[in-house]
């Protein structure tokens, strides 16, 4: 490992591992770790926020000198929305957010094919919420110390041992800590490095080795705001959700979401394999506005309740738009030694239930937790927490992910099967069954251990949240040392 000498001045809050002469901790320490963060996506920028609330020492790494969102719609739900209430971030949210209390389903014609509803407030204690993702990211930056955040540093590769775990950038810089997490995307550089290294050592399982799978390409973008004359249903307090969906010879949906400051959110969804254009915008790897706008001129005719799509293509300057692959795959290997991964980097899931934020913010409390229970900072200690943490998500993760691909046959589907498929559920499936399995899914709510839990809302039940290991000892101990002075 190089030298304190070779490390990029902002980096250098951390002391260099392994090197002759410097002044590297010892390997049993009370000190809580150092935590390196690949990413200043939401997982990397949530996790940052929480370390700092646990007094937990971490530096965030962004590849790109600039971070710029997709313009594309969020939705968060309750299963994430207690742990921005402890962090005193919910007001703030809900300022640029709007309540999200049903979708409804129509056809090209604008027929109405179906419709659902989220649970009341009164049920569940948070509304489901939708906003322009761009905002969230501002919000989570702006809460982020700013000394705390570097920018152009690509990874190009870490090292790990008992001692620690160095990181090495395009710039020729290095840094070191102790544990390194990578929260950089569907395409993680450090999931790819860690891959490659357990491949060499024969210790990779097979399906990592896959590709993600591949289903759809789609358009996002944001309108800029709107006259609230010629598009009332801007001024509504909730957002007005509608998916048309092609018939047999458009095999598109295009989605329209009303969010704050009188915009729309639009989403143009196309299957691949059933659309030539499609499957030459796939094959294509020169994503600029002008390849877009082609897309995007094919189907201006297509009607919205707003009017056809041109007139919200219009409203949004071309450099605002974004083509995306819904992309998904499910690694088995998630951490090794002091490398751990969260969000896409981990699990990537289609958009369909908008589920990939969500986890990735959950990913981070999880993360946070096992990681404040490491005391004292030793190797098995860091590997019994990122373990813990995978544990802890897993299964939960498994089973979402099945759910996202049965909700983008529900919502995107065009072939045959998946046509009978939505007709059933809007006809045939009991509102009962659809309400209790979104009980099912609002009721894992995970905060943080270390700091005061938001207060219990709603009335559906929620899965009780493993204790903090490490708050339990000290309890313990306080009560031993209470008793020890009475006597």
């Amino acid at each position: 490992m190089n030298s304190p000498e070779e490390e990029d001045k902002d980096t250098k809050s951390f002391p260099a591992a392994g090197s002759k002469g410097s002044d590297l901790p010892p390997l049993v320490s009370d000190e809580p770790p150092r935590v390196l963060i690949a990413g200043a996506g939401l997982g990397g920028l949530f996790l940052g926020i929480l370390l700092e609330e646990a007094g937990i020492p971490y530096e965030i790494f962004e590849r790109t000198a600039e971070i710029k969102p997709l313009g594309a719609v969020m939705c968060l739900s309750p299963n994430i929305l207690p742990a921005f209430e402890q962090l005193s971030m919910y007001e703030e949210l809900m300022s640029f957010s709007k309540t999200a209390l049903s979708s409804t389903f129509y056809s090209g014609e604008l027929k109405v094919i179906g419709k659902t509803d989220a649970f009341t407030t009164d049920s569940v204690g948070y509304d489901r919420i939708l906003f322009a993702r761009p905002e969230l990211y501002d919000m989570l930056y702006r809460r982020t110390p700013s000394h705390k955040i570097h920018m152009s540093k690509k990874v190009l590769s870490f090292q790990q041992n008992h001692e620690g775990v160095m990181l090495r950038f395009s710039d020729n810089t290095t840094i070191h800590g102790d544990i390194l997490v990578g929260a950089d995307g569907a395409h993680s550089s450090i999931r790819q490095h860690l891959y490659k290294t357990l491949t060499k050592q024969g210790l990779l399982p097979k399906s990592d080795t896959k590709n993600m799978n591949k289903g759809y390409i789609s358009l996002v973008g944001t309108t800029d705001a709107l006259d609230p004359v010629k598009y009332p249903g801007m001024i509504a307090p909730d957002s007005e959700t509608s998916f048309i969906i092609g018939d047999k010879s458009t095999p598109y949906t295009w989605v329209t979401f009303t969010v704050p400051g009188n915009r729309i959110c639009w989403n143009v969804v196309i299957q691949l394999g059933l659309a030539a254009i499609a499957d030459d915008q796939f094959r294509n790897s020169d994503w600029v506005p002008q390849q877009n706008k082609r897309m995007m001129d094919e189907i201006r005719h297509f009607k919205t309740p707003y009017g056809v799509l041109g007139d919200l293509f219009d409203a949004t300057p071309l450099e605002r738009v974004s083509k995306v692959y819904f992309e998904d795959m499910l690694y088995e290997t998630w951490h090794h030694g002091r490398t751990i991964l969260i969000g896409d980097a981990a699990h990537k899931m289609l958009p369909s239930t908008g589920a990939g934020a969500v986890n990735a913010m959950q990913d981070a409390v999880i993360l946070a937790n096992c990681l404040y229970d490491i005391k004292p900072t030793t190797f098995d200690n860091i590997k019994a927490a990122l373990e813990e943490y995978k544990n802890q998500r897993y299964k939960d993760i498994k089973d979402q992910y099945a759910q996202t691909y049965f909700s983008a046959k529900l919502q995107y589907g065009h072939t045959i099967m998946e046509r009978v498929l939505r007709h059933m559920v809007f006809h045939w499936l009991p509102g009962s069954k659809l309400i209790s399995q979104m009980q099912k899914e609002s009721a894992f709510r995970p905060q943080a251990n270390f700091m005061p839990q938001a207060p219990r809302r709603g009335t559906v039940p929620v899965v009780p949240q493993k204790p903090s290991k490490r708050l339990q000892k000290e309890k313990d101990y306080a009560k031993k040392s209470a008793s020890a002075a009475v006597l």
